[in-house]
C-alpha cells in the first residue's frame, strides 16, 4: 500500500481508476475501449509477475490510462492524454512520483514515438508498451485493425497500389486495411522488451502471417 492522505489502498486506487476509464470511455471506437484497455491490463499484470519486476501500481495505472485519450481520435494532440491521466491521478493525491512516472509512460508508450529520441524509460514503460503491443497482434489485434478500418471507411486490400509484400512510401495504411499489417502489425514482434512479451508476440505474429496467406489466396478466388 503506498502512503497518501486519503489513505487508499492500492486496490481502491485501481479499481477508482478502472470506474474512471469505463466512463471516459464508454463512447469509444471498438478497438480501443473499455475492453481494450482491460486486455492490456491483464496482458500488463501477467507479464510483470511472469518477468518479477517493475512497481506493480505504476504498471496497473499506466496500463489503464494509456489510452485514455488516443492522439488518433483527438486531431493527432497527443498532449490530452498525459494531461487527462495526471488530472485524474492528482484528484486521487497520490504522490507526485508516481503520477509523473505514469504520465511518462502515456507519453512514450505509442508506437508513433518508437523513431523519436526520447530519454525517458523504464521496466514498467517497457512492461506496459509490451502488454500494449501483444493486444495489437494475432486474433484480437485482426479484429482491432479491421474494426478500425471500417470505422475509418477504409478499404479491406487495394492489389494495385500494394502488392502484400512490402510497405510503399509508408502511407498505405491510409488508403486500406492491409496495408496496416506492413506498417505496424508484422513489426511489432520483433520489438518487443521483455522475454515473456516476446514469447507471447511469436505465436500471435505467426497467426497473423497464416491469416495473410489465406487472405490473399481467396481474394485471387484460388481453391
Amino acid at each position: 500500500m503506498i502512503n497518501n492522505p486519503n489513505s487508499l489502498t492500492n486496490t481502491e486506487i485501481i479499481d477508482k481508476t478502472a470506474d474512471y476509464v469505463k466512463s471516459e470511455l464508454k463512447e469509444a471506437e471498438g478497438g480501443h475501449d473499455w475492453y481494450h484497455i482491460e486486455r492490456v491490463w491483464k496482458n500488463a499484470v501477467f507479464i510483470a509477475k511472469e518477468e518479477n519486476q517493475g512497481d506493480m501500481l505504476v504498471i496497473e495505472l499506466a496500463a489503464l490510462l494509456h489510452d485514455i485519450a488516443d492522439a488518433k481520435f483527438h486531431n493527432g494532440d497527443e498532449s490530452i492524454g498525459p494531461r487527462l491521466a495526471g488530472v485524474f491521478m492528482r484528484s486521487l493525491e497520490l504522490p507526485e512520483e508516481t503520477v509523473t512516472h505514469v504520465i511518462k509512460i502515456v507519453e512514450n508508450i505509442s508506437f508513433r514515438k518508437r523513431h523519436l529520441n526520447s530519454t525517458f524509460n523504464s521496466v514498467e514503460l517497457q512492461i506496459v508498451q509490451d502488454a500494449d503491443r501483444l493486444d495489437a497482434i494475432g486474433a484480437i489485434g485482426i479484429a482491432r485493425v479491421f474494426n478500425f478500418g471500417g470505422y475509418m471507411n477504409r478499404r479491406l486490400y487495394e492489389p494495385i497500389e500494394f502488392e502484400g509484400t512490402e510497405a510503399i512510401n509508408g502511407n498505405q495504411v491510409n488508403r486500406h486495411t492491409i496495408g496496416h499489417f506492413y506498417d505496424k502489425l508484422l513489426l511489432l514482434s520483433k520489438m518487443m522488451n521483455t522475454e515473456t512479451g516476446r514469447k507471447i508476440a511469436k505465436e500471435r505474429h505467426d497467426f497473423m502471417e497464416t491469416f495473410l496467406k489465406q487472405f490473399y489466396k481467396e481474394w485471387e478466388g484460388l481453391i
